[in-house]
């Protein structure tokens, strides 16, 4: 069992005893969906299989799932040292974004800001704003993400009085970059706007305070670095700003009343932003994630660890010759993105499949690989897969000696 006072070794093999996954291959993707928790795993299949022999129909089920969905809460709330009211759940960080763009009430000619680095689920919905409104989209281009002077001298520029969102995230899906989130906030505010953060690659992965980073709201997943299910997420908004991002959708979770007489009460927490229902096993299985992360493997040590082994990873990929290292080490969490010279993305992730059994992805906008890296990950692994790019990077793909596989058996090894 995983206990946060367990000596290192034994607590390490714990976790990876806890996470079935990892022994599969080297899990370097929790930046696509993270190893789920055997015991998550096993409290959503009790709950499904209650589902299936009871149904879902009992009139008792509503209240109980309230109360699933306020564990939920609180277990996304103590992992963003936050007050459970400023917590809702959504399905994707996605979702969130969303809910944050078209929370301001836009006009032709009004101003958003956000950066070159961003992911799809954020951009998305500003090219929405600006195609059906008349929004003027500014994008600011910060290269790596690794110059905060650069970064700041952008958006101070962009931010104009006009604008009225700036949507930025905290770590850099492509390059691992760690933004200087907290002082573009201040840039924002200091001229009217909200600031929406995709927090996607760093709730779980290193500490956050969406509060002290100047926040307004900020937008998680479930199933990357909180180890939970998919289809699930959280949002969290600043008690200031609870009237201030517009409701633009919104259903039976969205109100504490409701009735068919034209009378609704908003809830007075985040809870506003929760339109729709949720699948009851994916609830109880992100509390149990992020429960299980807080309370027996400890976020201080796993933050710790997994800051240590993805340097460690950059480090050693930064030291092979014909690896160029996208990753700002000055400036990074636990992404780490890299290109192998004479190698295309998809060459080198094959290739690393078959001689280490790696569990990466590419990075088709900027041609690269990323590893993103965990607190249950071993430097034996990340030895053995920085290895293994050390010897593709010493060949092109028509040079690379063949990788001699296990032999099957009863198959002729000759």
């Amino acid at each position: 069992m995983v206990s946060p006072f367990l000596p290192e070794a034994e607590k390490v093999t714990a976790v990876r005893e806890a996470l079935p996954s990892t022994a599969a291959g080297i899990y370097l993707n929790t930046g696509t969906a993270g190893p789920l928790p055997r015991e998550t795993a096993a409290a959503m299949a009790e709950v499904a299989e209650w589902e299936l022999a009871t149904g879902r129909a009992h009139v008792a089920l509503f209240p109980e799932t309230f109360e699933r969905m306020a564990e939920a809460r609180a277990a996304v709330a103590a992992i963003l040292t936050s007050d459970i009211d400023t917590v809702a759940l959504t399905h994707s960080t996605t979702d969130g974004m969303n809910i944050g763009t078209w929370g301001v009430d836009w006009r032709a000619g009004d101003r958003a800001v956000t950066s070159s680095l961003e992911h799809p689920g954020g951009l998305g919905p500003l090219y929405v704003a600006r195609d059906r409104f008349g929004v003027d989209l500014a994008i600011v281009d910060v290269g790596d993400g690794g110059d905060d002077e650069r970064t700041l001298a952008g958006f101070d520029a962009a931010i104009t009085p006009r604008t009225r969102l700036v949507s930025i995230s905290h770590v850099a899906w492509s390059t691992g970059a760690v933004l200087p989130v907290a002082r573009i906030a201040e840039l924002a505010h200091a001229r009217g706007a909200l600031v929406v953060v995709d927090g996607a690659q760093s709730a779980g992965a290193m500490p956050v305070d969406p509060g002290a980073i100047g926040a307004d709201v900020y937008a998680v997943p479930g199933q990357k670095w909180l180890l939970g299910p998919e289809g699930m997420g959280a949002l969290w908004v600043r008690p200031g700003a609870l009237e201030r991002v517009e409701r633009t959708f919104a259903g039976y979770f969205s109100f504490e009343t409701v009735d068919g007489r034209g009378t609704g009460v908003p809830w007075s927490s985040a809870r506003r932003f929760e339109a729709t229902n949720y699948h009851r096993p994916s609830v109880v299985g992100l509390a149990r994630s992020c429960g299980w992360l807080s309370m027996y493997v400890g976020l201080d040590w796993a933050y710790t660890r997994a800051a240590r082994l993805a340097r460690r990873s950059a480090d050693l990929l930064a030291a092979i010759p014909g690896v160029e290292l996208l990753t700002p080490r000055h400036q990074m969490a636990t992404l780490v993105s890299f290109r192998i010279a004479g190698w295309t993305p998809d060459q080198a992730l094959d290739e690393l499949g078959r001689r280490v059994f790696a569990i990466a992805r590419t990075l088709p906008p900027v041609n690269a690989l990323r590893i993103s890296v965990g607190f249950f990950n071993t430097d034996e692994e990340i030895e053995r897969f920085c290895g293994a790019v050390a010897e593709l990077a010493a060949h092109t793909p028509e040079t690379l000696p063949p990788h001699r596989g296990l032999p099957l058996l009863g198959q002729d090894a000759g």
